[in-house]
C-alpha cells in the first residue's frame, strides 16, 4: 500500500503560468479549506463561505491580517467528494501581475495552508479514487502536448477509455485463473476441457489485443516526442530555405553566401497533427576555424541521432566529391534525398537506391510529397488515423510486454500451478500500469515531473 504522509493537511499552491497576466489563481485543497477562505475573504454577500452552494462562484476582496485589502477576486468553490480532488476545493482568482498572485499565495499559506508538492493535486485525485494511474500520467501528457492529434489521444487516456481497456483484459485473465483454481481444488473435473477451452482461447483473446495494442507504441510515442528531422548537406543546398518551407515561416538566415548556418537550429512543425522536430544543420565540410569545428560536430551527432536524415543535394549542379563522401557517410537507414532546386533546370536525375523526392524549397513544389514520404517513413504504411488507443507512454509499454511475455509462457507450462504463477504476473503488470498494483517508488517518481500547480 502506497505511504502517502500529508492527506490531512490543506495544500494552496499557484495553478496559473508564472508571469505577467490577466488573471492570476490560487486552489486550496482539504479539509481546512473554508477555514483558511474565512480568514482572508470577504464577500460582497457577507454570507459565509460555509453556506455557499457548491460549484457556486462569489465576489469579494482578500485582505491582510491588519484589514488592509490585498486584491479583488473571485472564489470558486467546489465540495467534497465533487472536485478535482475529492476534497473541499477553493480557487481564487485574483489579478495576474506575479507579485499579486505570489502575495496571495503567501496568505493563505501563513493562514494554515501548506505549499503543495509537484503534481501533489493529481496526486490526491489518484489516492482518492478519482482517476487512477493511467489517467494521472494522462494529465500531464495532455499539457505538453503539441498537437491537436496527441492531444486527443491523451485526453482518451485521460478520460479512461485505456483504464476501460485493462480492466476487461484483467476480468478475463481473472475467469481464467478462477478456472484454474477451481480444478486444483476439484481434480476430479474436466481438467484436459478446461485447457482447451477456457485457457487456451482466453489467453489467445487476451493475447491479440496485447499485440494490438504494442503496435501503437511507435506511432504513440510520435505523437509525444516527436519525429526528429535533421536537414544535413554540403554548404549552399539549400538546407536552410528548405526549413524554412517546411515551417512556412522565415525562421533560418537565408543568403547566398555558403556557411551561412554555423550552428543547429532546431524548431517544431506540425505535419497532419503529427509534432515534427526539424533540425537546420550547419554544412557538413572540413571546419575552418574552432567554431566551424564544433558546428560539424553538433551536426553529425544529430545525424546520428535522427529519427529521419533529409539529406539535401542541389539538383541544378553536378554532383561533387562532397556530396558523394555524404552519400557514403550517412549510415542512418531512414534517409530521404532531398534533390533541391527543381524549379531550374535539372542535372542530377533520381536514380538513388534510397527515397528521394523532387523538390523547391522557392517556389514550395513537392514539399507535400516530401511530407508525406516522411510520415510514411516514421509511421510506417499503415500510418495513423488518429482513432483508436495508442500507448505513449513507455512504462506502460513495457508492462504491457511483460505481461504478454508471461502469457507466452502459460500454453508451453507443464502443469496447472506454474501457468496460474504465469497469469498472475500478467495481471500484476496491467495493474502497474493502472495503479492497482505498483511500487511506490514508481508512484513518487511519476508525480514530481509534474508542476507545482498540478
Amino acid at each position: 500500500m502506497y505511504q502517502y504522509k500529508g492527506l490531512e493537511d490543506t495544500i494552496a499552491a499557484i495553478i496559473t503560468p508564472v508571469g505577467m497576466g490577466g488573471v492570476g489563481v490560487v486552489r486550496l485543497s482539504g479539509k481546512d479549506s473554508f477555514v483558511i477562505l474565512e480568514r482572508i475573504f470577504f464577500g460582497r454577500s457577507g454570507a459565509s463561505p460555509k453556506t455557499w452552494k457548491t460549484f457556486s462562484v462569489h465576489h469579494g476582496w482578500v485582505k491582510t491580517a491588519s484589514g488592509d485589502v490585498l486584491d479583488e477576486v473571485l472564489v470558486t468553490l467546489m465540495r467534497a467528494p465533487k472536485s478535482y480532488t475529492c476534497e473541499d476545493v477553493i480557487e481564487i482568482s485574483g489579478h495576474g501581475g506575479p507579485a499579486a498572485v505570489r502575495a496571495l499565495l503567501e496568505l493563505c499559506l501563513v493562514n494554515g495552508a501548506r505549499l503543495a508538492q509537484p503534481g501533489e493535486f493529481t496526486k490526491r485525485a489518484f489516492l482518492n479514487g478519482r482517476i487512477d494511474l493511467a489517467q494521472a500520467e494522462a494529465v500531464l501528457d495532455v499539457i505538453s502536448a503539441r498537437t491537436d492529434a496527441a492531444l486527443r489521444a491523451c485526453e482518451r487516456q485521460l478520460k479512461g477509455d485505456l483504464s476501460v481497456e485493462l480492466e476487461q483484459l484483467r476480468a478475463q485473465l481473472l475467469t481464467v485463473l478462477a478456472d484454474i483454481e477451481a480444478v486444483l481444488n476439484f481434480p476430479e473435473d474436466d481438467t484436459q476441457s478446461l485447457q482447451a477451452e477456457r485457457l487456451t482461447g482466453n489467453i489467445r483473446r487476451v493475447r491479440e489485443r496485447l499485440t494490438a495494442l504494442l503496435a501503437t507504441v511507435q506511432s504513440g510515442r510520435i505523437l509525444k516526442e516527436g519525429i526528429k528531422v535533421v536537414i544535413c548537406g554540403k554548404p549552399n543546398v539549400g538546407k536552410s530555405s528548405l526549413l524554412n518551407a517546411l515551417l512556412r515561416a522565415p525562421r533560418a538566415i537565408v543568403t547566398d553566401v555558403a556557411g551561412t548556418t554555423r550552428d543547429v537550429l532546431e524548431e517544431m512543425a506540425n505535419i497532419d497533427g503529427i509534432p515534427v522536430n526539424l533540425v537546420d544543420t550547419a554544412g557538413i565540410l572540413t571546419p575552418r576555424d574552432k567554431i566551424e569545428e564544433e558546428a560539424v560536430r553538433r551536426s553529425r551527432a544529430s545525424v546520428d541521432s535522427a529519427d529521419i536524415v533529409l539529406l539535401v543535394l542541389d539538383q541544378s549542379r553536378p554532383l561533387e566529391n562532397t556530396d558523394r563522401d555524404l552519400l557514403a557517410l550517412i549510415k542512418n537507414p531512414h534517409t530521404i534525398i532531398v534533390l533541391n532546386k527543381a524549379d531550374l533546370p535539372v542535372i542530377v536525375e533520381n536514380k538513388f537506391d534510397v527515397a528521394a523526392v523532387n523538390v523547391s524549397a522557392l517556389t514550395r513544389s513537392g514539399l507535400d510529397e516530401l511530407r508525406q514520404a516522411m510520415l510514411k517513413m516514421a509511421l510506417g504504411a499503415q500510418g495513423f488515423d488518429g482513432r483508436g488507443l495508442v500507448i505513449n507512454d513507455m512504462r506502460h509499454a513495457e508492462s504491457l510486454r511483460r505481461a504478454d511475455e508471461a502469457l507466452a509462457r502459460v500454453s508451453a507450462e507443464a502443469s496447472l500451478e506454474f501457468a496460474a504463477e504465469d497469469i498472475k504476473a500478467a495481471v500484476n503488470e496491467l495493474d502497474a500500469i493502472t495503479g492497482r498494483y505498483v511500487d511506490d517508488d514508481v508512484i513518487e517518481h511519476i508525480f514530481e515531473k509534474f508542476c507545482i500547480g498540478k
